[in-house]
C-alpha cells in the first residue's frame, strides 16, 4: 500500500533544493510543521508570500529591495570604495564580521571557465556604471577562492583596469577552493586587511 501523499512528497522536493538539505532532512523539517500547523506553518506561508510580493532584487548593486522603496545604492554615502562579492550569502557574512565599511556590489553568480557564459547573466555592466557614478577609489574584488570565483575576478579586472582606480582582491587567509560565506570572522579580517594590487593595476 501507497502511503505517499503527493502534496508531501511535492513540498520534501521542494524543500531538498535548498542549499544544505537533502530528502532525509527535508523529510524531517516537513513533519515538524506538519506537527505544527498553527504555529508554524501558518506564519511561514504569511511570511513567504509577504517575501515574494514585496521583495526583489535590485538590478543596480544586486542587494534585495522593496519593490515600491528606493534601494540602499540609490541613498548618497561618502564611501569612496566598493567591495564585489558573488552573492548575497557572502555580503553578510562580510558585513557582520564588521571588517569593511563600504559600499557592497552583489554580481548574482560567477563565470564558468568550462562554459560560454553570457556576462549580462551577471551585473558587471552596473558595476562599471556605479564606480563612474560614485567616484570611487577602490575596488575590492571578494570572490571565492574557487575556479569559477578567480576566472569572474579576472573578468572583472579585465573590464575595469584603466590605470585610474586600484584595486584590489583579498589575500591572506583566503584558502584555496574556499568560498567567502564558510569562512570565520577572523579569516575574513585577514583577508581584508592584507588585500593586495591587482598585478599591473
Amino acid at each position: 500500500m501507497d502511503n505517499n501523499i503527493i502534496e508531501i512528497e511535492e513540498l520534501i522536493k521542494q524543500f531538498s533544493r535548498l542549499p544544505g538539505l537533502g530528502p532525509k532532512s527535508a523529510k524531517r523539517i516537513i513533519l515538524k510543521l506538519i506537527d505544527n500547523k498553527e504555529s508554524m506553518v501558518k506564519p511561514l506561508a504569511k511570511s513567504l508570500a509577504n517575501v515574494y510580493k514585496k521583495i526583489t532584487r535590485c538590478t543596480n548593486c544586486g542587494n534585495l529591495k522593496i519593490i515600491e522603496k528606493k534601494c540602499f545604492c540609490e541613498i548618497e554615502s561618502n564611501f569612496d570604495k566598493i567591495c564585489v562579492v558573488e552573492n548575497l550569502a557572502d555580503m553578510w557574512v562580510i558585513d557582520s564580521a564588521q571588517i569593511y565599511k563600504g559600499h557592497y556590489h552583489i554580481l548574482g553568480g560567477t563565470l564558468n571557465s568550462n562554459e560560454n557564459y553570457e556576462q549580462k547573466n551577471l551585473l558587471i555592466e552596473s558595476l562599471l556604471k556605479r564606480i563612474k557614478k560614485n567616484n570611487l577609489k577602490e575596488v575590492i574584488i571578494a570572490t571565492s577562492a574557487t575556479i569559477e570565483g578567480q576566472t569572474t575576478a579576472h573578468y572583472i579586472e579585465d573590464t575595469i583596469k584603466n590605470g585610474k582606480i586600484k584595486i584590489t582582491k583579498l589575500a591572506m587567509g583566503l584558502p584555496v577552493g574556499g568560498e567567502i560565506e564558510q569562512l570565520d570572522d577572523g579569516t575574513l579580517f585577514s583577508a581584508f586587511k592584507n588585500r593586495v594590487p591587482v598585478t599591473g593595476n
